[in-house]
């Protein structure tokens, strides 16, 4: 355990530091007595993982705030400065982009204000965007790198920081460990660089990016349709639509790239469609969960809606909903979505012959075996990476840099998907219009996306997938979840819910030339599996389950029995 003294000493240099602002400092006197808050502002620094920093916003170590945002770009700097070294000395510059969350625009102008601090041109957009447009751009402007200040789907008073490389994809754990490196080394607040917006803009170190960036993203996006022509001879006019941006940034580039598709039946739950901070109208604004549709679908229902789309805050991921026979709707799973854009694009490619030869599939080691069963009934190749859209965008790196493979699509289960090279990180919006233009497509065959579906699952087999997640706040739910995880590790089970235990995989141990990873995956001799994997961003730990069955009701028996006796195991 964390000594007392040690974090009041922390909190102390705080108050003392000439660097920070005399708001911090008061936010950290009011706190005087409180030693629980205050030992979990200070007993560690907030940590930049392999996808950045996320934590609660306030004053501390802990936390996002200015200070340890400046920190972390001090490091990123110093990353991009040295590689710059190593590729000629050109002056490298850097993508800013921001969500719609409490202080993202600020921690935004921070970050770009310390890249100027170090000599590093910053390309801040003035007012919020989505996270794959930011992907995007960093491509198209042949940038260094990029920065996201987005806390994705999490509650409201978190943020946090993601950090790009010129790819657009997000850092790899071998950059990562290098911008790690450099962070390590910014001891002091005093030794973050940093200018004045006014120095930066006089300077050209701070160039604002505007609303002429969103026509090339959106065209960009729109290009990537299989059946426009279709759509735009009345398909795209038949299909009814309602989408909610969950007060988020996906309300303008989804409405605009649908726009170009040709529909004109697109809803927007008014409630949620202006930015909010708080996401008020939610618990959480995280397009996975039933709830976070409840307008939507009061909407839908009124106006007779053939499916309900949702964004997160920062537009990576995409949730949907689709009406039943019965006119009720239903929510699909990350799995489903996939499944069915996946089958509806592979199937159109083949249709009009433009299915590559050497095309591939990408998927995460958690993610549905369906959608790669599908894959290679198209005759693709199926790859597997770690969880993280930026192991996919690793993957498209290779693909591209060999050329042995055309990417052809890339998801996870957790609402993730990127069809198209335009960029490197899973994009909600793309996934919007496709989801939209397959609802057009089987609407005009009298089909709704649920009776596409139940095509899929006729063909290829009932596979059913589940999530469940332990939330253990605090340093000592860390500690619990290394436990839990030595002890499935150390003392694997041999059978669950009736069936052998045929293999254990371990990636700790770096299978299958992944990086090493803290998850283990157990086969079933009866083709079901279920994994075990610590989230990287949050105190909690994610068990995942799978299971094929010859009948819908099988697998849904079948997954729920394999669920409940692995939580029992956990509980227990």
């Amino acid at each position: 355990m964390s000594n007392p003294l040690t974090v009041l000493d922390k909190v102390q240099s705080w108050l003392e530091d000439a660097n920070i602002d005399e708001a911090t400092k008061q936010e950290l006197r009011s706190l005087e007595g409180h030693t629980a808050e205050l030992e979990d502002r200070f007993y560690k620094d907030l940590e930049f993982g392999t996808g950045g920093l996320r934590g609660v916003i306030g004053a501390g170590s802990n936390r996002m705030n200015r200070y340890t945002v400046g920190r972390a770009t001090q490091g990123f700097a110093a990353y991009l400065l040295a590689n710059a070294q190593e590729h000629g000395n050109k002056a490298p510059s850097v993508v800013i982009a921001h969500d719609s969350r409490h202080f993202s625009p600020e921690f935004a102008l921070e970050s770009a204000l310390v890249l100027a601090g170090n000599g590093i041109t910053a390309k801040l957009f003035r007012s919020l965007r989505p996270t794959p447009q930011l992907s995007f751009e960093v491509r198209r402007l042949n940038a260094d790198g990029g920065i996201v200040i987005t806390a994705s789907h999490n509650p409201p008073e978190y943020n946090g920081y993601k950090v790009y490389n010129n790819t657009g994809g997000q850092l790899v754990p071998h950059e990562a460990e290098q911008v790690i490196e450099q962070i390590r080394q910014v001891q002091s607040f005093g030794e973050v660089k940093r200018l004045t917006q006014e120095e930066a803009e006089a300077k050209g170190l701070l160039v604002w990016l505007d609303e002429a960036e969103d026509e090339a993203f959106a065209d960009t996006v729109a290009s990537v349709s299989v059946n426009r022509e279709l759509l735009q001879n009345g398909a795209g006019k038949d299909v009814v639509v309602v989408y909610t941006p969950l007060h988020g940034t996906g309300n303008k580039p989804v409405r605009q790239v649908l726009d170009k598709l040709g529909f004109s039946q697109i809803h927007i739950v008014p409630e949620q469609e202006q930015p909010d901070p708080e996401f008020s109208t939610v618990k959480s604004p995280n397009p996975e969960e039933r709830e976070a549709f409840t307008k939507a679908i009061e909407l839908g229902t009124k106006i007779n809606a053939d499916l309900l789309i949702g964004t997160d805050p920062d537009a990576d991921r995409m949730g949907a909903v689709v009406r039943t026979k019965d006119g009720k709707y239903e929510i699909l799973t990350g799995n489903q979505s996939g499944a069915i854009i996946v089958n509806y694009l592979l199937s159109q490619l083949k249709e009009q012959g433009n299915l590559p030869a050497n095309g591939a599939v990408v998927k995460t080691i958690v993610t549905s075996e369906l959608g790669a069963v599908i894959a290679e009934h198209y005759g693709l190749t199926v790859f597997n990476t770690l969880t993280g859209f930026k192991y996919i965008g690793e993957k498209m790196n290779e693909f591209e840099k060999s050329g042995d493979h055309t990417f052809v699509f890339g998801y996870e289960e957790s609402y993730g998907y990127l069809a198209g090279n335009y960029a490197r990180d899973k994009d909600a919006v793309v996934a919007a219009s496709l989801i939209s233009e397959a609802a057009a497509y089987y609407k005009q065959q009298g089909k709704t996306l649920m009776d596409a579906l139940e095509d899929i699952y006729r063909k290829f087999g009932y596979y059913r997938e589940a999530l469940s997640s332990l939330t253990m706040k605090g340093k000592d739910g860390v500690a619990k979840i290394n436990d839990l995880m030595t002890a499935w590790r150390v003392s694997p089970p041999d059978a669950v819910n009736g069936a052998k235990v045929t293999k254990v995989l371990d990636y700790s141990k770096g299978l299958d030339g992944l990086p090493k990873e803290n998850v283990l995956k157990f086969l079933l001799e009866d083709g079901s599996w279920f994994c075990l994997r610590p989230s990287g961003t949050e105190p909690k730990i994610k068990f995942y389950f799978a299971v094929k069955g010859s009948t819908d009701e099988e697998a849904k028996a079948r997954l729920a029995s394999l669920q409940e006796e692995v939580l029992s195991r956990v509980e227990a």
